[in-house]
């Protein structure tokens, strides 16, 4: 076990979203599903038989998802940063994230259907947006600002181009 995992707090999805993010990615495995006894049952107000934990993977990183009702519900405070090798993995997993009821945002970032937010980045960000370089870093950033879904190509030639990216 993991000595520090996420927890997801659902009102009644939990199992249904640890199936969807276990199909998204390689190497993710539903572990182990708990129902609501009488005791917790009573705590909760749940329904005793029903799912209250579902343990799972998600490419080897272990998270807790929990049935615990509507009282909480998920922000962009905290979110999911899925790195990417490329642009095919930036589109594949931005396509399969937002489906079924997803909402995009700025920079990389999309609320899934449950209301989870993720980041799809490439795993090369940190680099586009090293200081070192700040004019490079500013033109990055402006060419990032633009976009909902990021083109990694266009970051990459704002990278590398002065004539793009921040307006002066």
């Amino acid at each position: 076990m993991q000595r520090i995992s996420v927890n997801l707090w659902f009102d009644s999805q939990a199992e249904e979203a640890a199936q969807f993010y276990t199909s998204i990615f390689k190497h993710s495995k539903i572990k182990k599903v708990t129902h609501y006894g009488a005791s917790g049952s009573n705590a909760s107000g749940r329904p005793a038989g029903s799912v209250m934990t579902v343990c799972f993977e998600i490419d080897g990183q272990e998270f807790l998802a929990l049935n615990g009702g509507p009282m909480f519900k998920f922000s962009e405070a905290i979110s999911l940063i899925v790195n990417c090798k490329n642009q095919d993995e930036i589109d594949e997993y931005w396509s399969k994230l937002i489906a079924g009821g997803g909402s995009p945002s700025q920079c990389g970032w999309l609320k899934d259907k449950y209301g989870v937010s993720w980041q799809v980045v490439p795993a090369e960000m940190g680099d586009l947006l090293d200081e070192e370089d700040p004019a490079r870093a500013e033109r990055v950033m402006a060419a990032l600002m633009g976009m909902t879904k990021i083109d990694l190509r266009t970051l990459k030639h704002a990278s590398e181009h002065a004539d793009q990216g921040a307006s002066r």
